[in-house]
């Protein structure tokens, strides 16, 4: 049994439809689709979910003014254009199907009480009833089987007990990604790209035996193909390997889409819509396969800064790590990492979330563990280097200090965990890209 997503551009218009309408036919396995809202057909196009946002807005405006036309007529503006984007679809597959009523109630609510996250979701909503229509599979409102509680926090193990029972007796259905509601039925979304957990969230309900994710790359890559020139494709990877990959900036797959499959040790594939003969990259809990390469991947993110702070002794001055992150935390900061020496620490914060408390942050620290001296590095970038490869291979670290020096990049900072998973490196924000570079040269091109 296969649960499949597909993503905004694979279901932009209706050729795209089609290609997936075969994807899915041709594997009677394929039983849950997840359908994303249509996104760009073309460079410089908008996505529907973005109109949605305008429409929340163009509504918003209107209701501030109560009820001007000429605010109306702007909301109606902007849902005829979303509105000529599934008629598009609808025409381009020949289905007798009209969203007519669907679009009532979505004006009437938006004038009414509606929020932003049930702008949003309509995207969704309304191309899972397409999706049904065109497959002839059952549609079901994600409204009513996924439920977050009252702080907005996902509920997993009731989502998980609903779903299960409305799917028990369904042989195949289409359940729209992205959102979910409240027990009292208000609608409510995950971060954008959320469709992906509802994909997770479904093949862990029906207990299936792949995830199948489909979108516009044929699965992961090495690197950044903005950075690196046809980057090689990862054949298969850890859950472990693609949360240190995402929380760096990968962004073929949500993160938080890895936690419901995980716990039933459910491996996904990530698939190319448009190129459906690809293999693409398999996400496990573990495996004996090697990786292709000593390492995995490489990802990064620019624009940290660090703090360093100074004090002799400090190693034997208990509580002294504890106090210094009360500074951060009690300003509301998240560190991302926290090298240390005998007599040094260094906290590293995004820049921007940090630059307007940073006296704050150090005068509280100034008042917790009366430093020696805080000094603060800026423009600063992180780059992970992934593998669980480098574990049983000497000298992974030697060579990536060896690659840049070559490259004539200094070495910030370089933090690595006890698990050997990953090596984190710290360089200016300027040798970014020549870092990558330098990086995936050493491991993968000298290699190939």
């Amino acid at each position: 049994m296969k649960v499949v997503k597909f993503g905004g551009s694979s279901l932009a218009n209706a050729e795209q439809f089609e290609k997936v309408g075969e994807i899915i036919r041709s594997d009677s396995e394929r039983r849950y689709v997840v359908p994303s809202a249509p996104g760009k057909r073309f460079s410089g196009d908008t996505k529907v979910t973005d109109l949605l946002y305008q429409a929340h807005a163009a509504a918003e405006a209107a209701n501030e003014a109560s009820g001007d036309p000429e605010k109306i007529a702007v909301l109606d503006g902007v849902l005829a254009e979303i509105r000529s984007r599934y008629q598009e679809i609808i025409d381009g597959l020949g289905i007798d199907l009209s969203l007519e009523q669907e679009f009532v109630t979505i004006r009437r609510n938006l004038l009414g009480s509606a929020d932003k996250d049930y702008a949003a979701s309509r995207g969704e909503y309304l191309n899972g009833i397409v999706m049904a229509n065109y497959l002839g599979y059952e549609f079901i409102d994600a409204a009513e089987v996924i439920i977050f509680a009252g702080d907005g926090e996902f509920d997993s193990e009731k989502t998980n007990d609903v779903l299960a029972k409305r799917l028990k007796d369904i042989d195949r259905a289409v359940i729209p990604g992205f959102y979910g509601a409240y027990e009292d039925g208000r609608v409510h979304t995950f971060s954008r790209g959320g469709s992906d957990i509802t994909g997770s969230i479904v093949a862990r309900a029906v207990r299936a035996d792949v995830y199948e994710n489909w979108t516009d790359v044929s699965g992961f890559l090495v690197a950044d193909p903005r950075i690196i020139e046809n980057p090689q494709r990862i054949e298969t990877i850890t859950y472990r390997e693609l949360r240190e990959l995402a929380y760096m900036g990968a962004s073929v797959l949500h993160e938080d889409a890895i936690f419901p499959v995980r716990r039933e040790g459910i491996p996904i594939n990530i698939r190319n819509t448009n190129h459906p003969e690809d293999e693409g990259t398999w996400i496990v809990e573990s495996t004996v396969k090697k990786s292709k390469y000593i390492i995995t991947g490489i990802a990064g993110k620019q624009g940290f800064c660090a703090i360093n702070i100074d004090k002799d002794m400090m190693n034997s001055e208990i509580g002294f790590g504890r106090k210094v992150l009360q500074a951060f935390e009690e300003n509301e900061l998240s560190f991302e990492h926290m090298p240390s020496g005998i007599d040094t620490m260094t906290v590293f914060v995004e820049q921007d979330q940090f630059i307007e408390k940073e006296q704050r942050v150090v005068s509280a620290i100034h008042r917790r563990v009366h430093p020696d001296t805080i000094y603060i590095d800026s423009d600063l970038a992180l780059i992970a280097v992934v593998g669980r490869g480098m574990k049983s291979t000497r000298g992974t670290a030697g060579r990536i200090f060896a690659a840049l020096a070559h490259a004539h990049i200094n070495i910030r900072m370089i933090d690595q965990g006890s698990s050997e998973l990953n090596i984190i490196i710290g360089v200016d924000n300027a040798d970014f890209q020549t870092a990558i570079r330098a990086i995936y040269d050493i491991f993968v091109t000298t290699q190939m």
